[in-house]
């Protein structure tokens, strides 16, 4: 048993990354593999990338430079997004053995023999067309949450966006093999099941490599209502264009589905999101938050926004700050605009200077602070379930409410992973929220 390989993980990039270096892991495990941190030793090291930021593409050196320090004789595999898009690029990078793109980083196991290293990193990638095939996934590892893939890749063609290049595209998993990975989940005694895909919206297209829709996001949703066991379900991110009334509706009186939305937006500006070909004009999105508060008053969203894209003017960024600085929102995730390769927006003019850029995001970032102020302060007096996490951060552990408000109490580990009524008391200096139990026991 001592002969056993040591095999250790690290991702980029989003919660669907998260879900596939899971599978990945433990077809690893299957294979007589141990898995170990990766600030271990290991025989091998896969590091899952990310083309979606900047950072992500620079990050991937230091991360096999670490690698490498910790044992220079270690198998180095690139997998994900950038494996894709670059496949030559992180072959050259020095310690990297092998690269696999879309189709093949599910396979990985197929493809090491006797972890010796190679001159020069080995590519294995696919033009993005075959990548037609629907592999399913998902993470455990956080034992209060676990992220779950019910779809991957997307037909959509925003301008600035290389995903669709990346993983191909729209295809989802079968509502049954969903529902029964979601079983699985819930046997583990994981209390919180957060679905993911690229475009989860547009599930149900493509399930066997056809383009009709066998079910629908809202049978999906309905569907995974009726699971055993599962105590929170929650909608990642969603178009506001796919995120439909009945959907609405149907969370706000749901067993299991939480109110909180991650909605993204990219851009208060109709003329910009026209540049960036998305399938919706500020309208829409004024009608989703609407809905949304009209059904749940209490209910926590949050919004994507991209700064400095191409021929974004200050009136441009003035119209995107007023229209989210007016919207009853929750917080904000901003992004600033990063040229990507292979993308129409990479080619436009009136491109904004880097240091214009950045006083946008820092604008816009600052607007979320004050945002998620507000909506925590809304909460306080109120009544919620917070199920609590695992980490012990300076004498106090957090968690989660139902609608997104992160809670702290002093440390106590019989509170891990456990669900609990609370009422909210305060906020306190670093942004979270005081509590008291409103149940006895604890």
């Amino acid at each position: 048993m001592e002969n056993r390989k040591k095999v250790a993980f690290y991702t980029l990039g989003c919660k669907l990354n998260f879900s596939e270096t899971s599978t990945i892991a433990r077809n690893f495990q299957d294979e007589g593999f141990d898995r170990v941190d990766f600030e271990e030793v290991a025989d091998m090291y896969v590091i899952n990338t990310c083309s979606v930021t900047e950072n992500a593409d620079k990050q991937f050196k230091q991360i096999v430079k670490k690698a490498m320090k910790l044992n220079d004789k270690a198998f180095v595999a690139a997998v994900g997004c950038y494996a894709q898009l670059k496949p030559e690029e992180l072959a050259a990078v020095d310690g990297v053995d092998l690269v696999l793109g879309a189709t093949e980083k599910f396979k990985i196991t197929d493809y090491i023999n006797d972890l010796s290293k190679n001159d020069m990193g080995e590519v294995h990638s696919c033009e993005i067309e075959e990548a037609d095939f629907y592999v399913g996934s998902y993470s455990i590892g956080d034992r209060t949450r676990a992220f779950l893939k019910v779809q991957d890749g997307c037909d959509y063609k925003c301008t600035y966006c290389t995903i669709p290049l990346a993983r191909g595209i729209s295809r989802s998993d079968a509502l049954e093999n969903v529902l029964k990975n979601a079983y699985k989940i819930s046997q583990q005694g994981i209390k919180e099941i957060v679905l993911t895909g690229v475009n989860i919206g547009d599930y149900g297209k493509g399930e066997f490599g056809n383009k009709k829709h066998e079910h629908t996001f809202l049978d999906l949703v309905k569907a995974l209502d009726e699971v055993e066991g599962i105590e929170r379900l929650r909608i990642s991110s969603i178009e506001p264009n796919l995120l439909k009334n009945e959907t609405i509706e149907f969370v706000s009186k749901s067993r299991t589905f939480v109110p909180h939305f991650h909605i993204p937006l990219q851009s208060g500006s109709n003329e910009i999101l026209g540049k960036m070909k998305r399938r919706y004009q500020r309208e829409v999105y004024v009608d989703r938050v609407n809905k949304i508060r009209e059904v749940m008053p209490n209910a926590c969203i949050g919004v994507d926004v991209i700064v400095g894209f191409p021929g974004e003017t200050d009136e441009h960024f003035l119209e995107t700050y007023n229209f989210l600085n007016e919207l009853d929102i929750s917080y904000l995730h901003v992004f600033t605009y990063s040229e990507r390769d292979n993308t129409e927006a990479a080619t436009m003019e009136n491109v904004v200077p880097m240091n214009v850029r950045s006083k946008r995001s820092k604008m816009l970032r600052g607007l979320s602070v004050k945002k998620r102020r507000a909506f925590y302060e809304s909460q306080i007096g109120t009544n919620h379930t917070v199920l609590f996490e695992g980490e012990n951060k300076e004498g106090y552990i957090h968690g989660f409410t139902e609608n997104y408000v992160k809670v702290k109490t002093p440390w106590n580990p019989e509170l891990v992973n456990t669900l609990h009524e609370i009422n909210l008391t305060r906020i306190d200096e670093d942004g979270s929220v005081r509590m008291e139990f409103l149940n006895v026991e604890a």
